[in-house]
């Protein structure tokens, strides 16, 4: 099942997508917003579902062309965002450039941090930055969005409660980050709004490249439509999904619509190329002895997407121009 939500108020306003992404139908008279399905989704799920499978077959009235321009994020904002960094080698990577080792808990012990979720931004929506000497970068990343999930959970039983998948630009301030790590109190000014992609899917959409709740495909980046980098969202992740879920509700109840992030993918396979220009520029750093590719720019268009092994959209694309503010 694909779900989207139309711009509409704070809310937003829910559709179902078909699964080729080219139609869609009204589903606000089941649930207004996504949040309202997610609060009763044991209930108003199965109705989903039912006039998800009726567009699929075009049974159903009412039918229109989707515009992934007329959509928020699935969940416009969310009363829970939370990001973690699942493929621990990108972060071995940032920090062995800077000549910092990196404390063996990182392999047992997820890193994650809770963003800004009051507003985000919609797939198709500028990114407006206040100052190019802030370093912005893209962060492409997978997400899920859970049900209410219980305080203590079992990673077994945290699998339970993933209702729902995205895609992630997790916009960075680069150049923001030591400052404010200095001070020992984690992110706010260095993490602006995030952007998802224009529709978030069930977890049986992904068929076979659903498994051991990683998702089993590459994640597309461009950058002014060039290929910025292709790796393997199923590969090197060493949290899976079950247990990110389950160290976020370690001693808190999670509540529906809650989001947690993998973080930025990244492969041990350098040829598969990068999820965000930090990425890279450690690279550089570390075969070139200093870093080339510049953060994004006015101007800049970065792109994100994933496709299934027919080459067919299965989130649509989040794409995204850097614009300045004011």
């Amino acid at each position: 099942m694909k779900l989207a939500s139309l711009k509409h108020r704070r809310d937003g306003k829910l559709i179902i997508v078909s699964r080729d992404l080219r139609q869609a139908v009204d589903a606000s008279d089941i649930a207004k917003t996504l949040q309202d399905a997610l609060d009763d989704w044991d209930t108003l799920s199965p109705l989903l579902r039912a006039r998800y499978d009726a567009l699929n077959a075009d049974h159903v009235s009412g039918r229109f062309p989707f515009d992934p321009f007329a959509c928020a994020s699935p969940l416009p904002r969310a009363f829970q965002w939370a990001d973690g960094s699942a493929y621990v080698n990108h972060v071995e990577l940032v920090r062995k450039a800077r000549g910092a080792t990196m404390p063996e808990s990182f392999w047992t012990d997820p890193l994650m941090y809770q963003g800004m979720s009051d507003k985000f931004l919609g797939p198709r929506e500028d990114i407006a930055l206040c100052d190019e000497a802030w370093g912005c970068d893209f962060e492409a990343e997978v997400a899920v969005i859970t049900d209410d999930v219980p305080m203590a959970v079992s990673p077994q039983d945290a699998s339970q409660h993933i209702k729902l998948l995205m895609l992630v630009n997790d916009v960075s301030l680069r150049n923001l980050i030591p400052s404010e790590l200095a001070k020992g109190f984690g992110f706010f000014q260095s993490k602006p709004a995030s952007a998802f992609s224009p529709v978030a899917v069930t977890p049986d959409e992904l068929t076979e490249h659903w498994q051991d709740n990683k998702i089993h495909l590459p994640l597309e980046v461009n950058l002014n439509g060039d290929q910025f980098g292709a790796p393997d969202a199923g590969v090197d992740m060493t949290f899976d999904f079950s247990e990110l879920v389950a160290h976020a509700a370690k001693s808190r109840h999670l509540g529906s619509g809650t989001i947690i992030g993998s973080g930025t993918v990244s492969n041990l396979d350098r040829s598969k190329g990068s999820c965000c220009i930090a990425e890279r520029r450690m690279l550089e750093i570390l075969d070139l002895g200093a870093p080339q590719t510049p953060f994004l720019l006015y101007g800049d268009r970065v792109s994100i997407e994933m496709h299934d092994k027919e080459g067919r959209s299965i989130f649509g694309k989040i794409e995204q121009e850097v614009v300045s503010y004011g």
